[in-house]
């Protein structure tokens, strides 16, 4: 199977079904800001199932505060990360949909390794548990974070799994279980 030769469903080639979206999104953007993006890679040109935006840090809260007021894309379906062991090493993933037209878009900011982002809860609450797991498998810090701990992995387990330098046989054994902190009986 070729992603850039889609199995054909039903519901007709999604290039052609999202395409005059994506580049009006796109020039959207262009036009508003026009330092935000580094790099643009479409599914015509680049092995991408949906256009993918790299933003620049300093325009990432800006830009995605446009696309969710102004372009529509509300729902924030993803937000993870990638450890790609370039200079700017980790690179934060955001999943965006418009839940009226369907339409996607992703967008990577890369990061270096201690670089912090602001936290994306004023723009998306459900963004709160996505920062704790990446904050807890990257190590990444979010700024402004009302609750930045681990969430997957237990308190007293050093390092962070998904990194690429984290090792492969990183097994920590505790004889006795997490203790409870007494802040949640509150």
């Amino acid at each position: 199977m070729n992603i850039q030769n889609p199995v054909p469903t039903l519901y007709g080639d999604w290039k052609e079904k999202f395409s005059l979206q994506w580049s009006a999104i796109i020039s959207d953007l262009k036009a508003k800001f026009p330092d935000a993006l580094e790099s643009i890679l479409l599914p015509e040109t680049h092995p991408v199932d949906i256009p993918t935006l790299f933003l620049k840090k300093e325009y990432a809260m800006e830009v995605l505060r446009h696309l969710k007021d102004a372009q529509g894309l509300g729902f924030l379906t993803d937000y993870t990360a990638s450890d790609e062991g370039e200079e700017k090493r980790f690179h934060l993933i955001v999943h965006l949909m418009s839940v009226e037209t369907k339409v996607r878009l992703r967008l990577k900011i890369r990061l270096g390794e201690n670089e912090t982002m602001p936290t994306l809860i004023p723009i998306w609450e459900g963004a709160n548990w996505a920062e704790r797991e990446i904050f807890d498998m990257f190590g990444i810090r979010f700024e402004g974070h009302p609750d930045l701990r681990r969430i997957l992995m237990d308190v007293r387990w050093e390092g962070h799994p998904l990194r690429k330098d984290y090792p492969l046989r990183g097994y920590q054994v505790f004889l006795t279980p997490e203790p409870i902190d007494p802040e949640l009986f509150k």
